[in-house]
């Protein structure tokens, strides 16, 4: 290699270097989402194409929703799932085997989620709320219910007791979305980066990430089975749909429904709130956490009951004595 004038030889050489290193580092990357998307597309795959629904399927319109029930009570304990919980059925798995001692408990699992088939009707308020009505239904289980949902599924049940009264007999929200405060609809941009999320789902991130960060034993000590724990890692790969999608692009306009609709006052209202949500400020939200909740409880009325519990937005993994000593409080007070 020649010299310049000052005698000094080009630095050629270390820019070859890094170009080395930076092929090397993404022909890695590429072979790692190949062996991952085939990973994905075969053994997680049909992993999770062996396990059998833990409940009845039930024909809703274009297609097919799982309801699991469990429980012989008189009354009637529906649980309604939050986002992004890739099998409600097992999710819900220990609460479900606390409440069924003395209530009969169902869960439901909406188009794009657990068992359930996906659907072509449009993700709305009304058509959640039809579709929870039609599968109970369709699998026999009489009005009224004691809905028991966790986050967005609150908005829902709201929105349920709002138009249909007497068939909610009451609500114990588990750690609820607030239909007080409405956010600005999701940016365009926003909603277009959500396919993402099935990007990685489909070179097989998700799935090899559920395997390595799960504690299995922190789960089991919880009260889930080996089956669920295992049921619910293969199916944390497979969440991601168009159904699931649509459902996070459309909180601001669930909760704009709801609030809408007066919450009914002969409708009884139970919030269990997480210490963590009370607690900790979300930079999407203008207002602090504890008014978040204050004008939640406000809009249902001055009946409105709430505790706080220590624990994460899952609030029902590490509390469900705690729920089912609340529910048998609350329920055993007949307000209706």
């Amino acid at each position: 290699m020649k010299s310049d004038e000052r005698g000094i030889k080009p630095k050629r050489g270390k820019g070859k270097r890094v170009m080395t290193v930076v092929g090397v580092t993404l022909a890695v990357l590429v072979v790692c989402m190949l062996i991952g998307a085939s990973l994905h597309a075969t053994y997680f795959s049909n992993r999770m194409n062996r396990i059998e629904p833990y409940g009845q399927m039930v024909d809703v319109y274009d297609g097919r929703m799982h309801v699991y029930r469990m429980g012989s009570g008189e009354e009637t304990i529906v649980l309604l799932p939050g986002m992004g919980i890739g099998l409600p059925s097992a999710d819900f798995g220990p609460l479900m085997r606390r409440l069924s001692e003395k209530y009969t408990v169902v869960t439901i699992e909406y188009f794009g989620v657990g068992f359930s088939d996906q659907t072509q009707r449009a993700r709305t308020t009304e058509n959640y709320v039809d579709e929870i009505r039609t599968a109970l239904n369709g699998a026999g289980v009489e009005a009224p219910y004691v809905l028991m949902p966790h986050s967005i599924s609150s908005v829902y049940s709201e929105y349920y007791a709002s138009m249909y009264p007497d068939e909610v007999q009451a609500i114990i929200s588990l750690d609820g979305t607030s239909t007080a405060y409405i956010g600005a609809d999701m940016p365009g941009f926003v909603r277009s980066l959500l396919g993402i999320a099935k990007f990685q789902q489909a070179i097989g991130f998700t799935s090899v990430l559920a395997q390595l960060v799960t504690n299995r034993g922190k789960l089991l000590a919880a009260g889930y089975t080996e089956q669920e724990v295992s049921d619910l890692l293969y199916y944390a790969g497979f969440s991601m749909n168009n159904n699931t999608l649509d459902q996070i692009a459309g909180s601001s306009h669930y909760i704009r429904d709801a609030n809408e609709l007066p919450y009914p006052a002969n409708v009884p209202y139970y919030k269990v709130i997480s210490r963590k949500t009370y607690e900790t400020r979300n930079n999407q939200i203008t207002i602090t956490p504890q008014e978040y909740q204050e004008q939640h409880l406000a809009r249902i009325g001055d009946h409105a009951r709430h505790e706080i519990l220590d624990g994460t937005h899952f609030i029902y993994l590490n509390n469900v004595d705690r729920i089912a000593g609340i529910t048998d409080e609350f329920l055993s007070e007949r307000h209706y």
